[in-house]
């Protein structure tokens, strides 16, 4: 495996191009959620600060979709309705880019852990401090 020094600057988006982002990442941790919506995306989240995502096109392409505790905004693009990046619950000051949205990057880069999202309270509780 051959990737690029950090921090690293990618540009991503959703199936059709209405939504387009770009990101720096400063660590290859991806998480891999099994709660009911990731597994029904199929999303791998990439965790970064708010101040590391640009959105450069889209935001009037952009719906959001609520549940559970209201807290993770869930966008994605109304047009072709792919997941690439949302607010989540457990960093709301932040963004989780979806790995799979990234423009010709190899999901190999990131070393992918588990995330227990279905016991996301005590899953949080001992990986969140």
């Amino acid at each position: 495996m051959n990737r690029p020094a950090l921090p690293h600057t990618f540009t991503g988006g959703c199936h059709c191009g209405a939504v387009r982002f770009r990101v720096t990442v400063r660590t290859w941790r991806a998480s891999d959620c099994n709660c009911s919506l990731c597994t029904m995306k199929h999303y791998l989240h990439v965790i970064v600060p708010k101040d590391d995502f640009t959105l450069e096109k889209g935001a009037d392409r952009i719906s959001t979709y609520k549940f559970n505790t209201g807290v993770a905004k869930h966008h994605f693009c109304r047009t072709c309705g792919v997941h690439s990046f949302y607010v989540p619950r457990s960093h709301p000051d932040g963004f989780s880019v979806n790995a799979r949205c990234l423009d010709e990057t190899p999901l190999d880069w990131f070393d992918v852990e588990p995330w227990d999202g279905r016991n996301w309270e005590a899953h949080a509780a001992r990986h969140l401090k």
